[in-house]
């Protein structure tokens, strides 16, 4: 799948009062197509003719609907892993020209176009001419693994094999740890075996699961655990997964509610517990930097695992894919029309 473009395919820089298209949420469950009027970056912008954009877990709240959101949303939001080409510069932007391929964080990515501000964007190397890059869930998985520490030598359960679940058995492998993947879809579970995970277990009946990784463990339970799934049971089953003195890390974004976790658990085995979610832009565009190395020096490969591919009209399909996660499904790409 060829989605990128050389330079000397880039359009002339659009004239002024020339439109592009975006999706609109208009309500929670209806996705539309609205062209309007195409914008013009600032002073200190670039404006990014995308390519596409990857589909997001953390979109199904406002694509569900809740009351604290108001509609219709904002037009391309919440899109926010895209990548494309710089098709205008603002007059004061230096380091970013026209034609060049990059990805990096702007929040209006499910469109033709997007405003981004130079220090928020990463440029694309060669070697990924042909290749899809949404780069923050890459840079997000990167990060992930960096706050886990994992070392040599070490056990890691991943609990939750969806795309980042995935990515991180491959960076784990990558150290020389051992890893047990535990997932619910067998699906998900014959890709953790091809992402390199050492032992499998279906996520099903709770101490079952407990039992089965002591086993494997010789009672020591795992140095890492890392909670990937975004739920509350898994979230307390990882903390009955970590030895002590280990690290449970959670990386699943947790979106719809309190939770109530096992702190006696917490206590007695002396777990530290690290929230890996980043808020600082810039760590962001550190991990999309670290993840280009990873990829380049065969430490992860995310794209086996961009598995379906939507058109823009076809916005409402990727969310029904995004949250009934059919067999076969891994990571949706939203794609522009070539």
């Amino acid at each position: 799948m060829r989605i990128s473009r050389t330079v000397q395919e880039i359009p002339d820089t659009p004239q002024k009062n020339e439109s592009y298209k975006a999706v609109v949420i208009e309500k929670p469950g209806i996705a539309v197509i609205k062209e309007t009027e195409l914008p013009e970056p600032g002073k200190d912008q670039v404006r990014i003719k995308l390519e596409g954009s990857g589909v997001c877990a953390s979109n199904i709240p406002v694509w569900e609907g809740r009351d604290w959101f108001e509609y219709p949303v904002e037009k391309g939001n919440p899109g926010h892993e895209g990548w494309g080409v710089i098709d205008a510069v603002g007059s004061g932007v230096k380091g970013f020209k026209v034609g060049e391929r990059v990805t990096g964080l702007t929040y209006n990515a499910y469109a033709t176009h997007d405003i981004g501000e130079p220090e928020n964007l990463v440029k694309l190397p060669d070697f990924l001419d042909d290749k899809p890059f949404p780069g923050e869930p890459l840079g997000c998985a990167v990060n992930i693994f960096s706050r886990s520490e994992i070392q040599k030598g070490q056990t890691v359960a991943i609990v939750g094999c969806g795309f980042l679940g995935l990515l991180l058995i491959q960076l784990a492998k990558s150290r020389g740890a051992k890893v047990i993947a535990i997932s619910r879809r067998e699906f998900s579970l014959d890709a953790a075996r091809s992402a390199g995970a050492d032992e499998i277990i279906e996520m099903d009946d709770h101490f079952k699961i407990i039992e089965k990784v002591k086993e494997l463990t010789n009672g020591r339970f795992c140095e890492r655990v890392v909670e990937a799934t975004g739920k509350e049971w898994p979230l307390n089953l990882s903390i009955e997964l970590t030895g002590e003195r280990g690290k449970l890390i959670v990386a699943g974004f947790h979106q719809d509610g309190m939770r109530s976790v096992n702190v006696q658990m917490l206590n007695w085995r002396g777990i530290d517990m690290i929230s890996a979610h980043e808020r600082d832009s810039q760590k962001y565009i550190d991990g999309i930097k670290k993840a280009i190395l990873a990829i380049q020096k065969n430490e992860m490969n995310p794209f086996p695992f961009f598995t379906h591919t939507f058109q823009p009209g076809e916005m409402e399909e990727a969310y029904r894919h995004l949250t009934e996660r059919p067999d076969g499904f891994i990571k949706a790409l939203y794609l522009n029309d070539r």
